[in-house]
């Protein structure tokens, strides 16, 4: 790590234990313990947005976590805002210079260089018009960006270390050496904007299966420079009532799930930071989804147990729910497995039904873990990134439509859902590989995605979908022959 940046982060930690030495000494002359808590919480949020892009995703991922993070400081990591200073547009010449060649003005009509639309710790953003006429955004790196990151990622693997020496008992149910590589590795992406790009245009594609639902198409991209086209329109939660029909907002909320939970089980990439400053919906009722640098990714067995956990969680099935979690994590050796079934499975009932204006589910969900550090159950990191994502939609379809029920928004997707699976070119090697990780499975949640297939042959006619045994035998001997004559 460059000595300038060590010694800034110093700084700026040891100036916040200094001021929270001075809270703790003021403490003792006053009874208001709300008042202290808050001033802490306070603190801590403007350090961690002092020190940068990767301290802030680390306290989003810490306002996750109630199972190591008390309440008062989640209340405040959750208004954590990547918003940096505004610099000059003169110190993004340079790499606009390097990125698109020293002739880059040509590649624009014009772009607002006075005036940015935002400005982060990573990059600057600025609008533009693009050589074709067409309105654009402009999304350039800052110069140091890369470097900075990469250095505090350094230095977090070094306090992970002191910590899993210090404290293992706490690191045996608590991971932080997978959450932070996880986190790392989405971070290494999104300080390559061509990763972005790719993000962008694989969603693209998706989105053209839900009517409501758009994403900015990529004009041009390196890995420091990223030019979109402009959506235009307000972000979700400042939608005016009068702006859109009770209908529109309704399909733009349903559809919006729909699509977090189609890429969550079928494409497996989602965008991980759906916030309302992400979505914008334009005047004629179209959701676009922006900023893809942070996308999480679930391998095939990840994904099937993330459905059956969520199936449990929307289905008021708690044992479906607790045995999908604890196939994510890991029971330690002084864990609890039943007790943790029997915790959650009491507390499920409460959920069940609840329209966005009574539960958050992804806050719900995030809740457990509470459950699962005091019965000795390792938490995924998957479980984390999947629940802040599904946390933060939620919260987004709130702002347009605060009766959207998950329930009913999850039955209507998983037709498609598993439709979609079902027809992903399955070989029979593949059919017989998942058939055994479903049995493995032994739990009520796989038993939901059997009633969910169940019900999507009865409905066969309708959909369009005859599973065919002998046709799926069929295309393998050819295969075998063309591969044999090949």
């Amino acid at each position: 790590m460059p000595n300038g940046r060590t010694r800034r982060l110093v700084r700026i930690v040891t100036r916040s234990a200094v001021d929270d030495a001075k809270r703790t000494v003021r403490r003792r002359t006053s009874d208001d313990t709300a008042a202290h808590h808050n001033e802490r919480a306070v603190a801590l949020r403007r350090m961690l947005e002092d020190v940068g892009p990767l301290y802030i995703k680390v306290g989003q991922i810490l306002a996750t976590r109630p199972d190591i993070v008390p309440q008062y400081l989640r209340d405040e990591l959750e208004k954590l805002n990547d918003q940096a200073r505004v610099s000059p547009f003169v110190d993004f010449e340079p790499v606009l210079a390097a990125e698109l060649g020293p002739e880059w003005r040509s590649c624009f009509q014009s772009i607002d260089t006075t005036h940015p639309l935002g400005s982060a710790s990573i990059a600057q953003v600025y609008k533009g018009v693009w050589r074709d006429g067409r309105p654009c955004v402009v999304k350039v790196q800052r110069p140091s960006a890369a470097a900075d990151v990469r250095g505090d990622m350094v230095v977090l693997r070094r306090v992970t270390w002191v910590i899993s020496r210090i404290a293992p008992h706490f690191t045996e149910v608590v991971d932080l050496r997978a959450m932070l590589e996880m986190l790392f590795a989405v971070m290494q992406d999104e300080l390559d904007f061509t990763h972005e790009a790719r993000n962008m245009k694989h969603a693209r594609k998706t989105a053209r299966e839900f009517k409501r639902i758009k994403v900015p198409k990529v004009l041009c991209a390196t890995p420091r420079v990223l030019v979109q086209s402009f959506a235009e329109g307000v972000p979700i939660n400042r939608v005016k009532d009068t702006e859109l029909t009770r209908r529109k907002r309704k399909q733009i909320g349903d559809q919006l799930i729909a699509f977090m939970l189609y890429t969550y089980f079928v494409k497996r990439e989602f965008h991980a930071d759906p916030h309302p400053g992400n979505i914008i919906v334009s005047e004629d009722g179209h959701a676009y989804l922006i900023d893809w640098g942070m996308v999480g990714k679930l391998d095939r067995r990840n994904s099937r147990m993330v459905m059956a956990t969520i199936l449990g969680l929307v289905r008021n099935d708690g044992e479906a729910l607790a045995r999908g979690w604890i196939a994510l994590g890991r029971v330690t050796p002084w864990g609890d497995a039943t007790g943790f079934i029997q915790d959650v499975s009491s507390i499920v009932p409460r959920w069940a039904g609840a329209s966005l204006q009574d539960l958050n589910y992804g806050v719900a969900l995030m809740s457990l873990a509470r459950f699962s550090a005091r019965r000795g159950i390792q938490v995924s990191p998957l479980i984390t990134v999947v629940g802040k994502s599904f946390a933060n939609i939620e919260g987004s379809v709130r702002g347009i439509h605060p009766k959207t029920k998950i329930a009913a928004s999850f039955g209507g997707i998983m037709q498609r859902i598993l439709r979609d699976l079902a027809a992903d070119q399955m070989t029979l090697d593949e059919g017989a590989q998942a058939a055994l990780e479903m049995a493995d499975l032994r739990d009520s949640g796989a038993r939901h995605l059997v009633s969910f297939a169940r019900d999507l042959a009865y409905r066969e006619s309708s959909l369009g979908v005859r599973p065919n045994l002998a046709d799926v035998t069929t295309k393998r001997k050819r295969h075998r022959q063309r591969t044999s004559l090949g």
